[in-house]
């Protein structure tokens, strides 16, 4: 049973390094090596070219791993991800509400401010009601500082 190889007229070297299953960079190397016939080059343009005859002596080394000098030849196959490139993973998930007052809760201990959490997250919760993302923490850390002082006044007792 015969397999009609399929041939243009005329393919470049990166098309005929891709019919045989290599990389242009590897097919070259073969090339200097012997294994494969050396291109043709268009007289006007130099580019190099493969015919429809040395696209079947190339096809057919492939085939019978056996060079055109009669050296033996082992092909490795190509990787399957040739050419594919990976998806990046998404970025990471903002922060739990949790460590969401870990910062202002480490500024305000180096401000000498005693508070605990609870209270630091209700204060919050009231001036920022859509959370402090986004908020320059200096801001914040100000502004509880200034709530806290409010609260223990002699002024706000009720």
């Amino acid at each position: 049973m015969a397999v009609d190889v399929v041939t243009k007229l005329v393919v470049s070297v990166t098309e005929m390094a891709r019919m045989v299953g290599l990389s242009r960079a590897r097919f070259y190397q073969l090339v200097r090596s012997g294994t494969f016939p050396v291109a043709d080059h268009d007289p006007l343009t130099k580019r190099p070219y493969y015919g429809e005859e040395k696209q079947r002596q190339c096809l057919e080394v492939r085939r019978k791993n056996c060079g055109i000098d009669g050296s033996p030849v082992l092909f490795y196959s190509r990787r399957r991800d040739a050419g594919v490139t990976k998806v990046k993973s998404p970025p990471p998930k903002p922060k739990a509400n949790a460590d969401e007052y870990a910062d202002l809760m480490e500024h305000l201990t180096l401000a000498r401010v005693t508070v605990a959490r609870a209270q630091v997250e209700v204060i919050v919760k009231a001036i920022y009601p859509g959370g402090i993302k986004g908020i320059d923490l200096g801001t914040v850390v100000r502004k509880v500082i200034d709530r806290l002082r409010c609260q223990n006044s002699t002024g706000s007792v009720g």
